[in-house]
């Protein structure tokens, strides 16, 4: 009763902004000048409530942009590069040129999610991309393959940079690495109805429509009207969440002060930009992106190629990258277990690298001579995939590690421009007359994988020393009483890192 009654009386505003200039106007509306204690019944109901707006939107989003961006890997044995005439190195371009985009509109979209209205800014990037996928069945050659191709990057470039932000502003810290989890495993979910898919559209016919733009016409539209959902179904924030109730809103707002994070503020600070720039561990997961999307790029625009090679049907090759949908599920669902059970994030991180290193040995190294390698292969191929784990355990490390919205938007904004540098240069190491053993770009990817390991170990003797350094000083301020003062991590003496 008495935590209704707290929360029903909305504080003062004015005197709470007074106090403390640094905090959004909109949360000092719903913020107390103290933390209220949430009990688990309601802290349950919350975050159902959560769900049922934000993660729902979240991982039906991605699932559709890791949908739509697979689809090449997909249409590449329907007959599409015959039909576009695309020769040589031409097929890698296709994917190459949706990063170059990204890596130009990556830091200007970060600053425009700091300011806009957030779900209405990914409905519209949604719309936008589905009209410009569908536009891709349009397309009969290779100066048109990249126009769409670019425009793609450029409107879906928003989107895990807004999801990192989301998973802050509405879920504590310590939910944040499965919410993450979940919405980032659809890459694994476009793989299993992907390949699906893509074989039921590989069964249509000759006729005015070929198979490939079947495809591409059927998901921008779906896409599209995806797009208009978002729009009228996820709110902006806890703050201007109409579907919720006052009260229900103020103690949204409350439930994730422990994060000291902030949840939102839309004024620039250069000094937290300049910190951001300084900070080690933003270059430590630039580094972990680097060498993680590099691999990951390649190995998904040419999965369907790379299977083929082994010397299976078309079908075949659809259906066992299906396989692959459901091992990166396991591989996601396995790495955010052992992380709740062990609390070690980025030793599990390190963990799930091995069997990459095993595997990609033994593409270099076996050669398909019969029934028993071609089945070895594959499952080599499989494993390879296991350094996903990292991907998303360090997406999850930033919405937890970072603090104060410049600095965040700096860090995720070089997180994804690293991202999108590496995704541009990954198909790019799979050389055409390198095909099918490809030994140059797994290479590539050892040299990738034995980085990152390194990195590991550095980020994490980091991370355990600023912890050491902030429990020698002390803590300045009350406990969670500057929660939303858009202060960083490193301002703010009451915040500890999680490794």
């Amino acid at each position: 009763m008495d935590l209704v009654e707290r929360v029903s009386s909305p504080p003062d505003a004015e005197k709470l902004a007074a106090a403390n200039d640094r905090i959004d106007k909109e949360i000092a509306e719903y913020a107390g000048a103290s933390s209220i204690q949430i009990d688990e019944a309601t802290n349950k109901r919350l975050r159902n409530l959560i769900d049922r707006r934000v993660l729902v939107v979240m991982i039906v989003t991605y699932f559709m942009q890791a949908l739509d961006k697979g689809t090449i890997s997909f249409v590449s044995i329907m007959g599409f590069n015959q039909d576009t005439g695309l020769q040589g190195q031409q097929f890698n371009w296709l994917t190459t040129c949706i990063y170059l985009a990204i890596l130009i509109f990556e830091y200007p979209t970060n600053l425009l999610i700091q300011r806009v209205p957030i779900a209405k800014y990914l409905s519209f990037n949604i719309i936008c991309w589905g009209i410009v996928l569908a536009c891709h069945a349009a397309c009969a050659n290779f100066t048109s393959l990249v126009a769409v191709r670019t425009l793609l990057g450029v409107f879906e470039c928003c989107c895990q940079p807004i999801f990192v932000v989301l998973s802050a502003m509405w879920y504590k810290r310590s939910e944040q690495a499965e919410t993450v989890t979940y919405w980032y495993m659809m890459n694994g979910g476009q793989q299993i109805v992907g390949g699906l898919f893509a074989y039921c559209f590989s069964l249509i016919g000759p006729g005015p429509i070929k198979s490939w733009q079947a495809l591409f016409l059927t998901y921008g539209i779906i896409t599209v009207i995806w797009g208009f959902f978002v729009f009228f179904w996820m709110p902006d924030s806890p703050m201007r969440a109409k579907c919720f109730t006052e009260e229900d809103k103020r103690l949204m707002v409350e439930r994730v002060r422990e994060n000291q994070t902030s949840l939102q503020n839309k004024k620039f600070r250069r000094e937290q930009a300049i910190e951001a720039l300084r900070d080690p561990q933003t270059w430590g997961y630039c580094l972990i992106s680097v060498c993680t999307t590099l691999p990951t790029s390649g190995l998904g625009a040419f999965k369907a190629i790379i299977i083929q090679g082994f010397n299976f049907t078309q079908l075949q090759t659809q259906l066992l990258a299906m396989v692959l949908g459901f091992y990166i599920i396991i591989i996601l669902f396995s790495t955010v277990w052992l992380v709740r059970k062990t609390g070690h994030n980025l030793v599990i991180m390190g963990l799930f690298v091995v069997p990459s290193f095993a595997g990609t040995i033994v593409q270099m190294t076996v050669i398909n001579t019969n029934g028993a390698t071609r089945i070895g292969l594959l499952v080599s191929y499989y494993i390879t995939l296991s350094f996903w784990s990292a991907q998303t355990l360090a997406l999850s490390m930033i919405s937890r590690n970072v603090a104060g919205q410049t600095k965040k938007a700096v860090v995720v904004a070089a997180n994804f421009v690293s991202w999108a540098t590496a995704a541009s240069i990954g198909p790019q190491v799979f050389l055409s007359y390198d095909a099918p053993r490809y030994f140059i770009a797994f290479s590539t990817h050892l040299g990738c994988y034995s980085l990152l390991v390194l990195v590991i170990v550095l980020l994490r003797t980091h991370l355990k020393r600023e912890n050491k350094k902030k429990d020698a000083v002390g803590p300045f301020y009350p406990a969670l009483t500057t929660a939303f003062d858009d202060l960083t991590d490193r301002e703010n003496r009451n915040f500890r890192y999680i490794y």
